[in-house]
């Protein structure tokens, strides 16, 4: 540590005497690029090469760099902490190489993958103040122009891999409309092309230089490219610093599954033992606690998994969807908005319930289908609303039911009172089906503006159920947790 001091205060000294130091590259010889030549041939079956490696051979910072006060300022602060930087660098672990990738096929610099640790910190449930989401902070309105969509089950945005293709196809637009300038480029992508093209065109009308350093642009994007050059210096010039940086392989590390109907996080992290945290950030896209009711479903995973997930004992090889959920009628609710948010039909929502019109009643639950499978056009499960004068006897008379059946269908005493209000399971047709029995543990993933008291009214369970099943020290939620729910699910 005091070598590090050694050297800072050695740039600090040349600032001090010549406002700006100029940092001189070294050429490399043509023997020299012969050898990276050869290596960059080997990279991609070679675990043991780091991607910091690649990025400082294959890195297209031609220009001059100079390192003023503003950039040294932002390197002290990585400085301060080297084990605390080397985790910070760490963070890309599992998305990087991806980036890197996607910045080669598009003919793009490859150390633009650093601009994602400027803007998440390469979290993939990263929520911005303003809304931006994901490593790449995408807004909804440029999420939508790069055709990255949000539904009940899945946001795009939160996809570190959908993310990363719409990033590279906006930086590509953005390197292409300012001439290959990678300094304007990313102050464009962080305060818009427009107000960049704005601030330029004023500058030509005075007479004045058009770089980035020349232009007037907001404080915020006047530091971000800074922060970038900084970060950039020491990941390529990471020996002249002594960093010691940490070791992510120039090689994927997750691989893409494909899995047929739908499937539940919980189960599939369980299966391949690895913690629901990791499984869903590798797939933060998804936004409940399964996957879509869809053919088929995406996974990525950890590379190292994928021969247990390719083994005979493999459960996930055959289709096992997620059929119902439970959902209480709220103010505002109609059957038309409920089929569009589950992904269904409004004639199946009404065969389920036996509704024989399209008006609902406020607290009453309905069951619905998750899907349009033909396999959720029936299930054998009705509520009964215990009223006024309802006895267990008069209610087993009614459905034709055993009245020790439906006590024990209900967990009740043949010889118990019933409350006003109280919810009984009545088996449909004979077959009986207990929902308080089948409560399901499932995970979700807490979003900017979560409270506990919108996720049970989510998920139509108590504020108190989740305390107990998370053994909450403090309420206080934070975007990107991942908490268990027990939910009423089929």
């Amino acid at each position: 540590m005091e070598r590090q001091f050694l050297r800072i205060f050695f740039l600090l000294f040349f600032l001090v005497g010549c406002q700006q130091v100029e940092i001189n590259k070294l050429e490399t010889t043509a023997k020299e690029k012969n050898l990276d030549s050869f290596e960059n041939s080997v990279y991609k079956n070679n675990e043991d090469k780091s991607i910091w490696t690649y990025i400082q051979d294959n890195n297209n910072s031609n220009d001059n760099l100079v390192i003023d006060n503003q950039i040294l300022s932002y390197m002290n602060m990585h400085l301060k902490d080297l084990d605390k930087f080397k985790e910070y660098l760490n963070d890309s672990y599992y998305f990087i190489y991806f980036v890197v990738n996607e910045l080669e096929k598009n003919n793009l610099p490859i150390e633009l993958a650093i601009l994602p640790y400027i803007e998440s910190n390469y979290d993939p449930f990263s929520i911005s103040s303003s809304g931006a989401v994901g490593i790449w902070q995408f807004m909804p309105r440029t999420g939508r122009l790069y055709e990255l969509n949000k539904s009940w089950w899945y946001e795009d945005r939160h996809d570190p891999y959908k993310s990363t293709e719409a990033a590279v196809r906006y930086l590509k637009y953005l390197y292409k409309r300012f001439d290959k300038d990678i300094y304007l480029t990313i102050a464009s992508y962080n305060a818009g092309p427009s107000l960049v093209d704005r601030r330029i065109n004023q500058n030509k009308r005075r007479g004045e230089d058009t770089d980035f350093w020349s232009l007037n642009l907001p404080s915020q994007t006047k530091n971000y490219v800074p922060k970038y050059i900084a970060l950039r210096e020491l990941i390529l010039n990471s020996e002249r610093y002594g960093l010691k940086m940490p070791h992510i392989p120039y090689d994927a590390v997750v691989k893409k599954i494909n899995i047929p109907g739908q499937v539940e996080i919980l189960a599939l992290s369980e299966f391949l033992d690895i913690k629901p945290e990791l499984l869903y950030k590798l797939n933060a896209g998804y936004t409940k606690w399964a996957s879509a009711p869809k053919d088929e479903s995406i996974f990525y995973i950890p590379k190292d998994k994928y021969l247990l997930f390719n083994s005979e004992t493999n459960p996930f090889n055959k289709t096992n969807n997620i059929n119902w959920i439970s959902h209480i009628v709220k103010r505002g609710d109609n059957l038309w908005d409920l089929s569009v948010k589950y992904d269904t039909e409004v004639k199946i929502i009404k065969e389920i319930n036996y509704l024989d019109n399209n008006l609902l009643s406020i607290n009453d639950t309905l069951l619905i289908p998750l899907g349009k499978s033909k396999s959720n056009s029936f299930i054998p499960y009705e509520m009964y609303i215990v009223s006024e004068g309802d006895t267990l006897w008069g209610i087993a008379k009614k459905y034709n039911l055993d009245v020790r059946d439906l006590a024990r269908m209900n967990s009740l005493n043949e010889d118990e009172y019933l409350q006003l209000g109280q919810q009984l399971s009545i088996g449909n047709k004979n077959i009986h089906r207990n929902i308080e029995s089948k409560k399901r543990t499932i995970l979700y993933s807490v979003k900017q503006g979560d409270n506990l008291y919108k996720i049970s009214e989510l998920f139509d369970v108590t504020i108190k159920s989740i305390e107990e099943i998370n053994d909450f020290n403090e309420s206080t939620l934070m975007p990107g947790q991942i908490i268990k729910i027990a939910i009423r699910a089929f």
